[in-house]
């Protein structure tokens, strides 16, 4: 089961933007992420095309289970 962790926020065109990050700390708090989405905001750490990161909208832990199946090829 593989995890991705996907921080919500508002641009400064009001556009809705995410932030994935793949495999988080097991355990991680909401307190850890509002700090670590303020700090991503305060410093301006992303901007994209919709302008820069202005507000906090959500934080969402997804669990995926990925079932490979070994193929023999031609």
């Amino acid at each position: 089961m593989t995890q991705i962790l996907e921080l919500q926020f508002e641009t400064t065109a009001g556009k809705t933007t995410t932030v994935a990050i793949d495999a988080p700390k097991p355990n991680v708090t909401a307190t850890e992420i509002l700090q670590v989405m303020q700090t991503i905001i305060t410093e301006n750490v992303f901007e994209g095309q919709a302008g820069a990161l202005v507000a906090m909208k959500g934080a969402r832990l997804i669990d995926r289970q990925v079932t490979e199946f070994e193929l023999e090829m031609n």
